[in-house]
C-alpha cells in the first residue's frame, strides 16, 4: 500500500509513505491480530445454521454507521477487494475480516464527516498506477481513464485519513537506545564467513584447475579465477562476499562452512556449472553495534507506536460517533474476539 500512498498528502516528510503503509499495517493488526486462520473442517452447526437463514437476512443490514447502513453484499464487495474472499474462509477468520470493515467504515465515516476529500489529481495518479500494476509496464496503455474497482476510492481516501492521523509519530535517539539497551539479544550476528570461488562450465576443466592449485596460495588462487572463472565475480579474483548460515544453497553452504579458513573445497556441480569454493576468512559471532541497528529499531518502534496510536484513535471514534453491528444478519457466524 506504501506506493498508494506516495502522492495523496502534499508537502510531507519523504518518509510517509513508509509511515502510511505501516499505519495501514497496524489497522490489519488490530483487527486479524488476534485470531488464528484455522480451517473448519466439518462446518459446525452455527454455520450450517447462518447458510440456513441466508436468504432471509439477505436484505437487512449488518452494520450501521450514522445514517449508513451497509449489507452482506458491501461486506463481500470488501473481501474481494482486499484480495480475501469468502469462499472456503472459516468463520473465525471472517469475523477478524469483519471486524476491519467495521473499523475502515469507521474511518471512512469519520474522514467524511471532517471534509477529507480526494483530488482529481490523486484519483488519477492512483488510477494510472493500478494501469501500470496490471500490465508490468511504465505504458498504461491509455488505461488510466478507466473505471476503478468498486469502493477502491473509499480506501484511497481511508488511507489519507490514516496518514493524517499518524503523520506526526516521531522516533528520537534516546528511544532508539533504549531499545538496544534492551534488546541486544535480537541484534547478535551470527558466524559468517568470506567465500570465493571458481566456476566452469565442465568438469573437466574444474578438475584441471583444482590441480593448479593443490599448492596455490591466496594469490595465485585470484589470478586463476581472473583468469578461467566465468562467475561474475571473476572480475575481483573470485571473491562472492560474506556469507552466515542460509545465505547459500544448501549443498554450497555445507561444504564451504566444513572448510578450514584459506583452504579450497573439491569439485561442487550445480546448475550453474562446476565450483571450487575457497574459505577466505571466519567472523564470529558478534553483536551488531547500535549504529548498524538503528534504522531496524527505528521501524521497530514506528510501527508500534503508529499502532498505538491508531487504536487510540479508532476507540475514540468508535467512542463518539453511533455505529452498531448486526452479526445476527451475517452470512457466516460471526465469532467475538472475547468468546
Amino acid at each position: 500500500m506504501d506506493a498508494r500512498i506516495r502522492s495523496l498528502v502534499r508537502l510531507r516528510p519523504a518518509s510517509a509513505s513508509a509511515n502510511a503503509a505501516a499505519a495501514l499495517a497496524a489497522l490489519a493488526a488490530l483487527a486479524l491480530g488476534g485470531a488464528a486462520c484455522r480451517r473448519d473442517e466439518g462446518g459446525g452447526l452455527a454455520s450450517h445454521a447462518a447458510g440456513l437463514v441466508q436468504g432471509k437476512v439477505r436484505g437487512r443490514p449488518v452494520l450501521r454507521v450514522e445514517s449508513r447502513e451497509l449489507h452482506n453484499a458491501d461486506f463481500r464487495a470488501y473481501l474481494a477487494a482486499v484480495g480475501a474472499g469468502d469462499k472456503g474462509l472459516p468463520d473465525e477468520s471472517l469475523s477478524r475480516l469483519f471486524d476491519r470493515f467495521v473499523d475502515e467504515t469507521v474511518l471512512l465515516e469519520a474522514a467524511r464527516a471532517r471534509g477529507i476529500v480526494l483530488t482529481e489529481d490523486e484519483k488519477k495518479e492512483y488510477l494510472a498506477r493500478q494501469a501500470v500494476e496490471a500490465t508490468g509496464a511504465a505504458d498504461d496503455g491509455g488505461r488510466a481513464g478507466s473505471a476503478p474497482p468498486a469502493g477502491a476510492f473509499d480506501r484511497l481516501l481511508i488511507e489519507k485519513y490514516t496518514f493524517l492521523v499518524v503523520r506526526d509519530t516521531r522516533v528520537d535517539a534516546e528511544e532508539v537506545h533504549a531499545y538496544y539497551e534492551d534488546h541486544k539479544k535480537d541484534f547478535l550476528v551470527k558466524g559468517r564467513v568470506q567465500v570465493s570461488q571458481i566456476l566452469v562450465d565442465t568438469e573437466e576443466k574444474a578438475v584441471s584447475v583444482l590441480q593448479r592449485l593443490v599448492r596455490a596460495g591466496e594469490a595465485e588462487f585470484r589470478r586463476i579465477a581472473a583468469g578461467e572463472s566465468i562467475g561474475p565475480e571473476a572480475s575481483r579474483g573470485g571473491v562472492m562476499g560474506v556469507f552466515q548460515q542460509g545465505d547459500l544453497p544448501a549443498d554450497m553452504e555445507k561444504t564451504v562452512f566444513s572448510l578450514e579458513e584459506g583452504r579450497t573445497s573439491q569439485v561442487v556441480e550445480s546448475s550453474y556449472g562446476f565450483h571450487i569454493f575457497r574459505l577466505d576468512k571466519r567472523y564470529p559471532p558478534a553483536l551488531l553495534e547500535e549504529a548498524d541497528a538503528a534504522g531496524e529499531i527505528q521501524r521497530r518502534i514506528m510501527a508500534q507506536k503508529m499502532k498505538d496510536a491508531l487504536a487510540r484513535h479508532l476507540a475514540g471514534l468508535k467512542d463518539t460517533l453511533s455505529w452498531k453491528i448486526f452479526p445476527e444478519n451475517l452470512f457466516f457466524a460471526y465469532q467475538r474476539l472475547d468468546e
